[in-house]
């Protein structure tokens, strides 16, 4: 039997150097593009007919728009509609990724640690330029608010540097580590199933349990798909409305 972790392997589909930098095409590569995609053609599809009375899929994009929408004004706030195409985009994407991870032999680019952290490095060095660019030296007044005891700024302004840097961190660790986790569970499962399957006398009446497990594990991972892209869109949100706001 595979290693539970074998799919999470980047394998190399076409090999290319550039300035002696290794930027081959791979399967996190490939599916990256299909994610891409099948985002543009679900919103294409979708909205293309823009009918009166919609149908399935126009009604899927229509609510895929107002609750991103929604999600944006209510968490970053006034002035940050300028915003929601890249929230909308980030969101799609991540939910594509994480639902075409679940296609068996498919691979899922969001398990990747390289990937998240690259996504959450982005929107960290772009949320902290908007900041600059709309508050300018006022910007470093988020890390010792007004109002508090100046006795406290040795203690405060630590904490405050530390947290602030270190979101990128956990914005990229929670997606990473919840697709990992929820893929290694599923893989671990039907692991069982095939082991005990092919034993004999009571073990093979008893690769029902795990197949039960995977069945409900399954429908568990299309739910935590969808919620990873949407947890790591609205702490971009919040992220962003920080930057407009500041406190």
């Amino acid at each position: 039997m595979n290693s539970p972790v074998e799919q999470f392997t980047i394998k190399t589909i076409y090999e290319l150097n550039f300035i002696g930098i290794d930027v081959s095409f791979t399967n996190a590569s490939l599916f990256m593009i299909l994610s891409i995609l099948g985002s543009v053609c679900f919103l294409y599809l979708g909205s293309k007919k823009q009918a009166l009375v919609p149908g399935r899929l126009q009604s899927l994009v229509e609510m895929s728009y107002e609750f991103v929408a929604s999600m944006v004004k209510e968490n970053a706030g006034k002035g940050s509609q300028a915003y929601f195409p890249f929230i909308f985009t980030l969101f799609m994407f991540i939910l594509f990724g994480n639902l075409l991870g679940m296609i068996p032999y498919s691979y899922t680019f969001t398990s990747q640690i390289a990937v998240t952290f690259t996504l959450a490095a982005i929107i960290f060095v772009g949320v902290t330029i908007i900041a600059i660019l709309k508050h300018g030296f006022k910007f470093f007044t988020y890390f010792f608010p007004s109002g508090v005891p100046i006795g406290l700024a040795p203690l405060l302004i630590p904490i405050e540097i530390i947290s602030y840097f270190i979101r990128p961190i956990s914005l990229s660790v929670r997606l990473f580590a919840n697709m990992l986790a929820g893929h290694t569970m599923m893989k671990v499962f039907a692991g069982l199933v095939i082991m005990m399957g092919s034993a004999g006398g009571i073990l093979k009446a008893g690769a029902v349990l795990p197949l039960i497990a995977v069945i409900g594990l399954t429908g568990l991972e299309f739910l935590v798909a969808a919620l990873q892209a949407y947890v790591f869109s609205i702490l971009t949100c919040m992220y962003l409305h920080d930057a407009i706001h500041l406190h």
